[in-house]
């Protein structure tokens, strides 16, 4: 058994998300009543994923879903599939009813990417409540299968599987293809001038140079930075960083890629290899050489608080957020999301590559190139090429 070194809150409420600090480096989640006790169905289905970003994930959805049968005097064994479609409707509608939704005060609505995690999560929960005796007849509804696509039988490498495949009731349509909301053009050089600390200029820089995700970014470490020729760790011959996913950060920065990675003879090696630009570089030693090196740090991140009560602690991805929404506002960008600056990145590289799916996943850090395809490979309805397409069936000149 793994013994607890220590707990933190998370979420202020009658059911609230707790953190548990493992003694091996990483975090697991569960989810407590008012007075303090574990919620059973919900940390027996959290263990299931136990050790993986997934259960962090699982549990602010879960959480939000037994708030709602609290709100809804509905016990889990009491709970239908229309009770859940019903569910899936409120976090997913666009105008609150008359009455509002009192257990989602302040809260967005879930986006389609979020309803499909919160589908996936209904359902492994109320199936692990039916193995325990709880609400059979709900699990009978939710464990539904289809036939394979060809996807499924790509997936599985097999040009013959017959098999059923399971199918989620609760899940909204897929949405085959989507179109990114990407930056303004020029967004980079009207928020460089706008911003005070070299800190912030390093942020929108490698954001915009790198593709970095921004929880990758604020869980750098300064050993990660391989920003000369030809570094120890012999992987790759330009300035370039090791993205590494590290469970112990004290601003709880989590890289989304899994690579492996260590250290050997003090030089890290592995992890999710990005090459960086000569101006991440310049961004790099403007900061290092002036405000984080004059701030005590206790710890190795890249990134710390510059003011404040919590000066030298770790940058947190929330913070950064926070930053770039406000710098927006002051470039008359309005509201800039650090993702934009990734989409942005994906279909630069895209169009410079001559629609090349292999170097927009390496230069991502994409899993594969069907992700590229699906989100970036789509036509410009501006491009040069597709317009005189167009014209020439119209015929235009």
């Amino acid at each position: 058994m793994e013994a607890c070194v220590g707990r933190r809150l998370l979420v202020v409420g009658q059911l609230r998300v707790q953190s548990v600090d493992r003694s091996v480096g990483w975090k697991s989640f569960t989810i407590v009543e008012a007075d303090g006790r574990v919620h059973e169905g919900a940390d027996r289905f959290l263990a299931l994923h136990d050790g993986s970003g997934t259960q962090r994930t699982y549990a602010y959805c879960l959480v939000d879903h037994l708030r709602w049968c609290v709100r809804e005097g509905l016990a889990p064994g009491r709970v239908t599939l229309r009770d859940l479609e019903r569910y899936m409707g409120a976090v997913g509608a666009k105008i609150p009813g008359p009455l509002g939704v009192p257990w989602r005060v302040g809260k967005r609505p879930y986006g389609d990417s979020a309803l499909s995690t919160a589908a996936a999560c209904l359902k492994g929960f109320y199936l692990e409540q039916a193995k325990s005796g709880v609400n059979r007849a709900l699990a009978e509804e939710l464990d539904r299968s289809r036939l394979p696509t060809r996807a499924d039988r790509r997936r599985r490498l097999l040009g013959h599987v017959t098999g059923r495949v399971a199918a989620n009731p609760l899940a909204p349509q897929r949405v085959r293809r989507r179109h990114p909301k990407m930056l303004p053009e020029g967004a980079k050089e009207k928020l460089l001038p706008v911003l005070t600390y070299a800190r912030d200029r390093l942020v929108v820089q490698w954001l915009a140079d790198g593709g970095l995700r921004i929880g990758e970014l604020c869980g750098l470490h300064l050993a990660d930075l391989h920003l000369r020729s030809d570094a120890a760790c012999g992987e790759c011959r330009s300035p370039h960083v090791h993205v590494c996913r590290r469970h112990d950060n004290p601003n709880d920065a989590l890289a989304k890629g899994r690579v492996p990675w260590s250290v050997e003879d003090g030089t890290v090696i592995g992890g999710l290899i990005k090459r960086v630009s000569p101006a991440m570089v310049h961004a790099y030693f403007d900061y290092i050489v002036g405000e984080r090196r004059t701030v005590a740090a206790g710890h190795e991140l890249l990134l710390v608080q510059l003011a404040g009560p919590g000066i030298g602690q770790a940058w947190a991805p929330a913070a950064a957020r926070g930053m770039l929404r406000r710098a927006g506002r002051r470039a008359g960008l309005g509201r800039v999301r650090p993702h934009m600056f990734r989409h942005s990145f994906a279909t630069a590289v895209l169009e410079a590559s001559g629609g090349n799916l292999v170097v927009a996943r390496e230069a991502g850090g994409w899993a594969s190139t069907a992700m590229v395809d699906e989100i970036y490979a789509h036509v410009d309805l501006h491009d040069l090429a597709f317009d005189a397409a167009l014209r020439t069936v119209w015929g235009q000149r």
